[in-house]
């Protein structure tokens, strides 16, 4: 048992926000689960409430989720956040980490700026410059600028019959003003979730995809199994890690004819896919290297 006062950044109700909170409990005998919707940042107190708790009083945060779903209202979250590390509280993963990568463009940017092999993307808030993309690339998936889990996401096939502008046009209306266009690349049945700890590999799960469904994701009948990425794949996940200085992440990829490429880094990584497919617990793990950064600082 430890005397160190860390608080879980989550979500009451979901399954890894609790777990996790069960697992700082367990090492603190403290359990303080925070929804930032509850937060209130008082300037004149230099403070951050969250109920009956000064978060700038705790020795550190672990930020699991910040909201229920992406949105830029988490940047305001997270700037809270960051008022509390200005503070002296340790906070895994940094805020500005974290705001790197809840804005799609954003990460994109950074992962492309260093070299990192992506699906062909084009950005454009012009419709005819969309249609001609979508075109070029015979079929393509347009991605909210802050989104999961491909909610929200729309593929467009140029297949002769679709009115692909009236597509386009309809999914710029539906609060997507500059378009995030992304060629649909051939995926081999999975996509991976390679996830790395303080930098260090931990384990690899793959996002299997339901046949009537051109996405893997769980919310679309996927499922997740136990998977050895190539080196390749491996060694190029990490470089895309290491790009956002994040405590805990998964790195979105998928095993190409040509090679590996990557999808996207996630702020936040993946604890169902490494509990249901290899049996690890993040949480425990993650409680684990929080503690020893705090012994060590």
């Amino acid at each position: 048992m430890t005397d160190f006062r860390i608080g879980v950044i989550g979500l009451p109700g979901s399954w890894s926000s609790e777990a996790l909170a069960d697992e700082v409990e367990k090492k603190t005998g403290q359990r303080l689960l925070i929804d930032m919707s509850e937060a209130v940042f008082d300037t004149a107190d230099r403070c951050v409430m969250h109920r009956d708790t000064n978060l700038c009083e705790l020795d550190a945060l672990i930020v699991k989720k910040v909201g229920r779903v992406y949105s830029p209202d988490l940047l305001d979250r997270l700037e809270m956040l960051h008022f509390v590390e200005s503070a002296g509280v340790k906070i895994f993963s940094k805020p500005s980490s974290i705001m790197r990568l809840l804005d799609r463009l954003s990460c994109t940017v950074t992962l492309r700026a260093a070299g990192i092999p992506l699906p062909p993307t084009i950005v454009t808030a012009s419709i005819d410059r969309a249609v001609d993309g979508i075109k070029n690339f015979g079929a393509a998936v347009l991605k909210p600028m802050f989104s999961t889990k491909a909610r929200g996401m729309k593929l467009i096939e140029d297949d002769g019959k679709t009115d692909i502008a009236a597509q386009v046009k309809q999914f710029q209306e539906e609060g997507n003003p500059t378009m995030y266009i992304q060629k649909k690349i051939e995926i081999p049945g999975r996509d991976l979730g390679i996830v790395f700890l303080g930098g260090e590999y931990v384990g690899t799960y793959a996002r299997v995809g339901n046949k009537d469904s051109w996405n893997t994701t769980i919310n679309s009948g996927g499922h997740y199994e136990a998977h050895e990425p190539s080196s390749e794949a491996r060694r190029l996940a990490h470089r895309a890690q290491a790009l956002f200085d994040l405590d805990f992440t998964s790195v979105d990829v998928v095993e190409g004819k040509t090679g590996p490429v990557i999808f996207e880094v996630s702020a936040f990584g993946g604890y169902h896919g490494l509990k249901d497919a290899l049996g690890i617990n993040a949480g425990e793990k993650v409680v684990n290297h929080v503690l020893e950064r705090l012994k060590n600082a």
